[in-house]
């Protein structure tokens, strides 16, 4: 189809499903999506503010169920409604509501990607019968988050967190527009050497220890000393973040805790804060990127299929804090995509 696209909504109670979806969805050439939501109500705004030409829906959702939101966008807009829903019962009223197709939504376990294309075909293929012709792609997406320009980037990491780290910074250019803070979870002493490791592997991007009081450069990778908690504190006069060190007692056992530095950037940026959570043991971090989501913000999980050990970003999606669910080779693209706004690099 070139660049034309079809555009999609989609709407599920489980961030886990919403996160499965988005990725077939993203990874189909001939589709854009355009939102992902909760519940029916938020389905129903976005699908009059976007005009998708499809939204695919489940039933049972908080506000507004499935049913309810099909019933409204299948008689106020041309939108073709797809009911995804594990009630198999509940096919005769999802066309009764104006649905156009129905699929049985497998169990949890059964959701491998080959399940997932199979259904993007099948709506590709009803979309291609009901005669809806894909719409010139779109410039922006609610899923590309906050409208406001960034102002700081954090990152957050465990198990094989360097190197997931290291293909992240490697590829965000030698003039990075934002200050980037970063916790990595790591056994005293070996701090110094691994901002030394970093410095001969990212030769884009200096990578330094964050030191207290210190005010945050743009361009500058500033990582948590070992043992002690990295936050920031306030903004500066110029808008960089002035970075603070404690010794304040361990958060699930950690020092330094992601959860820390996370929730210091929602309260003092609010929807200024972009954050990227990656691999890592535990829940770590999962509450740092609900308040950060809650504040406005924008977040970016490493997907399963890269991470070394998929536990901090899956606790995140769990509590319907990733904003988005991104394979760690894709993780950097979609920074700079988010970030332009902010500046120019090379």
């Amino acid at each position: 189809m070139g660049n034309l696209k079809y555009t999609v909504a989609i709407a599920d109670d489980s961030a886990i499903i919403r996160g499965l979806l988005e990725k077939g969805f993203n990874n189909d050439e001939d589709f854009e999506l355009v939102a992902s939501v909760s519940n029916g109500r938020k389905l129903v705004d976005a699908a009059k503010e976007y005009s998708p030409d499809v939204v695919v829906s489940d039933i049972d959702m908080p506000e507004m169920d499935g049913l309810s939101a099909a019933k409204i966008i299948s008689k106020q807009l041309p939108t073709k409604v797809v009911i995804f829903s594990e009630e198999k019962g509940i096919r005769p009223s999802a066309f009764e509501a104006g649905a156009s197709m129905f699929e049985a939504k497998p169990p949890l376990s059964e959701f491998k990607m080959g399940v997932i294309v199979a259904f993007i075909n099948r709506i590709r293929t009803m979309l291609k019968d009901k005669g809806v012709r894909p719409k010139v792609q779109r410039e922006k997406k609610i899923i590309t988050g906050d409208s406001s320009s960034y102002k700081v980037l954090c990152l957050g990491a465990s198990t094989g967190g360097p190197t997931a780290v290291k293909e992240v910074l490697s590829n965000l250019g030698h003039h990075f527009p934002l200050p980037i803070v970063y916790v990595q979870h790591l056994d005293v002493g070996a701090d110094q050497k691994m901002v030394e490791w970093f410095d001969e592997t990212c030769s884009n991007i200096k990578v330094q220890l964050a030191k207290d009081g210190e005010i945050a450069k743009p361009g500058h990778v500033y990582m948590a000393q070992a043992d002690r908690h990295l936050v920031i504190d306030s903004i500066s006069s110029n808008g960089n973040p002035i970075l603070s060190l404690s010794d304040e007692p361990e958060e699930r056992f950690l020092r330094p805790a992601v959860n820390k530095l996370f929730r210091s950037a929602a309260k003092v940026y609010k929807n200024e804060c972009l954050a990227v959570l990656m691999t890592g043991m535990g829940r770590d971090g999962a509450d740092g990127c609900q308040m950060i989501v809650e504040n406005g913000g924008y977040t970016i999980v490493e997907d399963k299929s890269t991470c070394a050990v998929f536990g901090m970003p899956a606790a995140a999606i769990e509590q319907n804090a990733a904003k988005e669910i991104l394979p760690r080779d894709k993780i950097a693209k979609r920074i700079l995509a988010l970030t332009e706004k902010n500046g120019v690099w090379n």
